[in-house]
């Protein structure tokens, strides 16, 4: 079962899969978020072409564990794709995940100028390695208080 990963943003949505296995997460090339039309169907081809079962997106949380304010965008965006996708869709904590990815790129060597594109997707892999980590120590079940 592979899983995609989406990190939403105004502009861009990061987007991460899984291998095959379940076990590690891979960035792949943002989508842009708007128009929606294109949107929706770069996350179909995503689906269809990697054989996705279900869809992890980023909840926005600050770091006490209550909700911040973008989380409203990120339930709208949840509720529209569960209206237009036919697969499971969940979401899943997402604190520090932008951070990391910065950190990350930082250290593999990207300048910053060139970071701008690549930390949503990053982040979404940081976000889905978080979760198949959760998975295989069975802290994530369904109906689990880690998912959001």
């Amino acid at each position: 079962m592979r899983i995609l990963a989406l990190d939403h943003g105004t502009v861009r949505i990061g987007v991460a899969v899984s291998d095959e296995l379940g076990m590690l997460a891979h960035p792949l090339d943002f989508l842009p978020a708007e128009p929606k039309a294109s949107l929706l169907s770069g996350i179909r081809k995503l689906i269809q072409e990697r054989e996705i079962a279900l869809i992890l997106v980023g909840m926005p949380r600050n770091m006490d564990g209550s909700y911040g304010p973008a989380v409203q965008k990120v339930e709208e965006f949840v509720h529209w794709l569960k209206e237009t996708i036919a697969i499971p869709i969940r979401s899943w904590d997402e604190r520090l995940t932008t951070t990391q990815a910065h950190r990350m790129l930082a250290e593999s060597g990207k300048r910053s100028k060139d970071r701008r594109g690549r930390v949503d997707s990053s982040a979404a892999a940081v976000l889905l390695q978080s979760y198949l980590e959760a998975q295989s120590s069975g802290l994530a079940a369904p109906g689990d208080p880690l998912s959001a």
